[in-house]
């Protein structure tokens, strides 16, 4: 599978597969960069579950999860900000193999 840029220049994408919780400090920037709504903040509360940040639960973390992992078109914007490189990604060629 041949991916290329506008010009025609080759390309592969990476796409984000996985976001590690244990390095992950939820500052947003990822999420920022990101128009595709692949990622979302979420909170771990005391016992250690994911929590919505909406919900009344007291939470001791937040961190980004993957929210809509089709949906990432493998630019690497989120990679290129992440300041703890928790986040795992995946080429394009990879996957088609």
């Amino acid at each position: 599978m041949s991916f290329a840029t506008r010009d025609g220049r080759d390309w592969t994408p990476d796409y984000l597969s996985a976001i590690d919780a244990k390095k992950c400090i939820g500052c947003g920037r990822c999420f920022k960069v990101c128009g595709r709504d692949v990622m979302t903040l979420k909170g771990i509360n005391e016992e250690g579950e994911l929590v919505d940040l909406d919900d009344d639960d007291e939470v001791e973390k937040k961190i980004m999860v993957m929210n809509d992992q089709g949906a990432c078109i493998g630019c690497g914007a989120c990679a290129r900000v992440c300041p703890t490189n928790c986040q795992t990604h995946v080429s394009a060629a990879a996957e088609a193999a």
